[in-house]
C-alpha cells in the first residue's frame, strides 16, 4: 500500500531538476549558426516573408492569402520583399519557428521585426494597422485624403 501512495505521489510531482534532464525534449535547440542567419535574413529586406513555396507559386493557402494580403495592401514584392521557401530547405522550416516562438508557417517580418503569421496579418488587415504599419515604415505610400466638393 504504501508503494502505491509512493509511485502515485511521485507521479503527481514537480519534476526535479534531475529528471527533466533524463526526460526526452521535444524543444530542437537552435545552432548558432543558424540563428545568426535567420538574425541576418529577417534584416535583409523592408519585409522577409518565410512561406511555402514563392510569392509566385504559394505551396499552401496560408502562404497564398499572406501575399494576396500584401498585394492589396500595394506593397513592390520586388522592391521591400525577400521570401524564403522553407519547403526547400527543413533546417530553416523548423529553425525559424524556434526562432520567431511562432508555431506555423508562413512568417511574417517587417524591418527586423516579427509581426506574424497569416491570421495574425489578416486581422492586421482588416482593422488598417497593417496599412498604417506599411505607411510608417515608408513601404508603400500613404493614401491621399479625399477632398470635400
Amino acid at each position: 500500500m504504501n508503494a502505491f501512495r509512493t509511485t502515485t505521489r511521485l507521479a503527481f510531482a514537480r519534476p526535479t531538476f534531475q529528471t527533466r534532464i533524463a526526460a526526452p525534449m521535444s524543444v530542437r535547440w537552435l545552432s548558432d549558426s543558424l540563428r545568426q542567419k535567420l538574425n541576418e535574413d529577417v534584416k535583409s529586406s523592408d519585409i522577409v516573408l518565410f512561406m511555402k513555396g514563392t510569392p509566385d507559386q504559394p505551396m499552401c493557402g496560408f502562404s497564398r492569402a499572406t501575399v494576396q494580403i500584401l498585394q492589396v495592401q500595394g506593397v513592390d514584392f520586388d522592391k521591400h520583399v525577400k521570401a524564403f521557401n522553407v519547403l526547400a530547405d527543413d533546417d530553416l522550416r523548423e529553425g525559424i519557428k524556434e526562432y520567431s516562438e511562432w508555431p506555423t508557417i508562413p512568417q511574417v517580418y517587417v524591418k527586423g521585426e516579427f509581426v506574424g503569421g497569416c491570421d495574425i496579418m489578416l486581422n492586421m488587415h482588416q482593422s488598417g494597422d497593417l496599412e498604417d504599419l506599411l505607411v510608417k515604415e515608408n513601404i508603400v505610400p500613404a493614401e491621399p485624403e479625399a477632398t470635400k466638393d
